[in-house]
């Protein structure tokens, strides 16, 4: 039992001389994990320039958080997550992503955008930080976006915004705030998707063939007939009438002011 004693005082000896000298010896200059105080320095600028830039730019779609609001959830975005260096960031911000209705920002500078890009990699790994042990929200809360009046959004709705000629509050739009969560139903108003429009085409003998318009781009026109048939003609040998039921919707896109949208989408959240 002494001998035991004895060995077990070595041993702990041993691994306490083994620390100390742990302790004492430099760190290794360089090597994996090693800390660059001037690199972290350099990024931290780059990322407080990026935030100021991604405020004044992107942030009234993206939020100041880059977690969305009229615009897409930046931190839950594959683009964003599979960047490196900003090759996948860059050309989206300075190109834009029109069918996304996303402009382009071709005046900023390579070093703004790189700016830009370093500070979303830091809202990711804030982020993921913050949400290592528990789900990501499904949601954006209503009070995140409902940041207008009430008041001005329904003067807006039977007013100036001519919304109230198509839709009701006590009829298409009963309960709409129940039915969508807040970014949907913000996406869902200013830019409205799922109603086709029609078109009547009169080729060169008279005759007018009238239904869902399937294609218009300034080559070729088709149609699917109310009786089902398929028909296509070249654009430029027939005369085409388009009914857009969403015009009214695209032709507010360039009219909204950023009030008339807290406003709009605040009263629409009162429909429950």
């Amino acid at each position: 039992m002494k001998k035991f004693a004895v060995v077990a005082i070595l041993v702990l000896a041993a691994v306490v001389l083994l620390k100390a000298q742990e302790g004492a010896a430099p760190p290794a200059q360089g090597g994996p994990g090693a800390r660059n105080p001037a690199a972290e320095a350099t990024l931290a600028a780059a990322t407080e320039r990026g935030r100021a830039l991604f405020k004044d730019n992107c942030a009234a779609c993206h939020g100041e958080d880059a977690t969305g609001g009229r615009g897409t959830d930046l931190i839950r975005s594959t683009l964003i997550r599979h960047d490196k260096n900003g090759e996948l960031i860059g050309p989206v911000v300075t190109g834009g992503r029109l069918e996304k209705a996303m402009p382009a920002f071709p005046s900023l500078m390579e070093s703004q955008v790189s700016d830009i890009v370093a500070f979303l990699h830091a809202q990711i790994t804030l982020f993921d930080l913050h949400t290592r042990f528990g789900p990501y929200p499904n949601d954006i809360p209503a009070a995140r976006l409902a940041t207008g009046s009430v008041e001005a959004g329904k003067a807006y709705f039977y007013g100036a915004g001519g919304c109230s000629n198509c839709h009701s509050p006590t009829g298409d739009l009963a309960g709409i705030a129940s039915k969508y969560n807040p970014p949907d139903l913000e996406v869902r108003f200013l830019y409205p998707s799922g109603t086709p429009s029609t078109a009547v085409v009169t080729p060169p003998d008279g005759e007018k063939y009238e239904g869902t318009l399937l294609l218009n781009d300034g080559f070729n026109v088709a149609i699917q007939a109310k009786d089902g048939w398929y028909h296509s003609w070249p654009a430029s040998s027939v005369k085409i009438e388009v009914h857009d039921p969403l015009a009214a919707h695209a032709a507010l896109l360039d009219k909204y002011t950023d009030a008339d949208m807290h406003n709009i989408f605040t009263y629409l959240e009162t429909l429950k």
